[in-house]
């Protein structure tokens, strides 16, 4: 795929991550932050290049969504690090769920990413066929 090609993928994808995540959210807890449509259209291409790429396409489809569920928790830990803890927005707080690190994460959550990650890693790969 020459730079051109990839760079539309990637605008696709961070066009529906950018719209996508947000109405996650909204669907999920009601309300949404601006910043989160940010986080969503960073993590679909980020996904896209961890569970679709030559070797990890070799994976079982549970090693890729664990992958992309990880790689969303930690876009997930670096918006919280900066919009909670260093802007104070106070966007999300999971200080009360269990096995959180500093508030901004935690594994319920990231064990719901890791179902998530199937439909996004299967919309990933039919842009990929698209943009060929």
């Amino acid at each position: 795929m020459d730079a051109g090609t990839n760079m539309r993928k990637n605008a696709v994808l961070f066009l529906t991550g950018s719209t996508v995540y947000p109405l996650i959210e909204l669907a999920w807890r009601g309300y949404t932050h601006p910043s989160m449509a940010a986080a969503g259209g960073i993590c679909l291409p980020v996904l896209d290049r961890i569970c679709n790429n030559k070797n990890m396409c070799r994976r079982p489809i549970p090693v890729r969504c664990i992958a992309g569920a990880l790689s969303i928790t930690a876009v997930e830990f670096c918006f919280g690090i900066v919009f909670n803890l260093i802007l104070r927005q106070n966007v999300w707080d999971y200080s009360q769920m269990p096995m959180n690190v500093l508030g901004q994460v935690c594994l319920p959550y990231t064990l719901l990413w890791v179902l998530l990650s199937f439909p996004a890693i299967q919309l990933c790969r039919l842009l990929g066929r698209h943009f060929r």
